[in-house]
């Protein structure tokens, strides 16, 4: 039995790594899909009844022009150890996630966002080249501007398996960042802060979503200009063991973000710290989805045009006492991804993580899926395992187009559950 990072849905499923780039896919008389860390916290990386292809063993680096910042390396490489790579040499990945424990190919087929989406948008618009193995056995070479390119950006995996990749690195000056932390009572404040904050390179903010103003942390920074080694990274530590669920009640959790508020308000305001402090906070706790318990949990991730939609989200978040600690608030850019179904588009991005408590927690996303949908919103399919087909239709108008590159022998969990008849 698997299961992904959110731990649900569980699925069964054939599992056949892969080691060299140069192999041809595994015969199989079932569907097939790629899977790199299984960071995808629905079922976009499963494929119940299937087969799925590790590519873990894919990690070996091509080749790299230190003039230029230009890395081309297998599709199983993490992040980490591309960071650890281009650090030293005065670069750094253009674009991240909240964790480093993702695949350079996972990476593409969700097309990642981070913390700097306003200046550098999506992952997808890094990528110079990629090659993808489809299960007619033909390898094809794409580059920005190709269909089929723009098919397997943000394409879930479906059009095929990503080989290799060529990303376009950024310059810095050495492993550090400038953070600054910026603490607001209401959510119009927020909006304040966020538009006097457009210097900033990266710009996030954490919030209590059972406070009745939406107080938070807004949390803003850009690459130091100071040279030097970041310290080696410390082996994260384990949550031992899946988690009572009276760790997150609704009292345990507002307590929790009462504590996290407060050092808001009197912690410093500035500071020069690590780039895997800054963008990957949660790497430092391993298997922190345990912390959710056996049954595991949903994280809600829409984009929504104005700030009356927060507020009507986090409204009914607040009422039905659901809701956790992992609460964030952002807002997109209008920078364009070159992938048919990217996620990010011009307006505000909330993510909520809920516990797994059955029907009560079901109604509840539907009921927030309903809000995006009258919103003409969107929800992204690397956090969701409830959206309806009909969401995911009305969230991606490019659906259509993007269907004539799936290929036949590819397909997931998330696809047989969306995908129109």
């Amino acid at each position: 039995m698997f299961e992904s990072w959110g731990r649900y849905p569980k699925a069964t499923q054939t599992v056949v790594p892969l080691a060299w780039r140069s192999d041809a896919l595994p015969a199989a008389s079932q569907p097939v899909l790629a899977v790199g860390q299984g960071r995808s916290y629905g079922d976009v990386c499963l494929n119940d009844g299937g087969m799925v292809l590790p590519t873990g063993g894919l990690d070996r680096f091509i080749s790299f022009d230190e003039k230029s910042g230009v890395v081309r390396c297998e599709a199983g490489m993490t992040f980490a150890d591309l960071i650890s790579f281009a650090l030293p040499r005065g670069y750094f990945v253009p674009v991240v996630p909240g964790t480093q424990i993702v695949s350079v190919g996972g990476a593409i087929a969700n097309d990642i966002h981070g913390k700097n989406h306003a200046r550098a948008g999506c992952f997808g618009r890094h990528v110079r080249w990629l090659e993808l193995l489809r299960s007619d056995g033909e390898r094809k070479e794409c580059v920005p501007g190709d269909p089929l390119f723009a098919a397997t950006v943000a394409g879930l995996g479906l059009t095929g398996l990503i080989t290799a990749a060529e990303i376009q690195l950024v310059p810095v000056s050495g492993p550090f960042v400038v953070e600054q932390t910026v603490p607001f009572r209401t959510l119009d404040e927020f909006f304040e802060i966020d538009a006097g904050s457009r210097d900033f390179e990266y710009t996030v903010a954490w919030i209590d979503a059972f406070s009745r103003e939406v107080r938070g942390i807004y949390h803003r920074g850009d690459h130091s200009q100071r040279p030097g080694r970041a310290a080696p990274a410390r082996p994260p530590r384990d949550v031992p063991l899946d988690l009572p669920s009276f760790v997150l009640s609704a009292p345990a959790v507002r307590a929790f973000n009462a504590l996290v508020a407060l050092k808001g308000r009197l912690g410093k305001k500035q500071r020069e710290t690590d780039v895997r402090s800054f963008f990957f906070p949660l790497d430092r706790i391993g298997r922190w989805n345990r912390i959710y318990g056996e049954r595991g949990f949903f994280q809600f991730q829409c984009v929504v045009p104005t700030r009356d939609n927060v507020r009507d989200l986090l409204g009914r978040v607040r009422i039905s006492g659901q809701g956790s600690f992992l609460a964030v608030l952002k807002t997109f850019g209008d920078v364009p991804s070159p992938g048919l179904l990217s996620f990010p588009r011009p307006g505000i991005t909330l993510t909520l993580d809920f516990a797994n408590r059955g029907p009560e927690t079901l109604r509840l996303l539907g009921e927030l899926e309903a809000v995006v949908c009258a919103a003409s919103g969107a929800l992204y399919p690397a956090k969701d395992a409830t959206m309806s087909a009909r969401t995911f239709a009305a969230s991606y108008p490019r659906l259509a187009e993007f269907e004539r590159f799936v290929d036949p022998g590819f397909s997931s969990s998330f696809w047989r559950r969306v995908a129109r008849a």
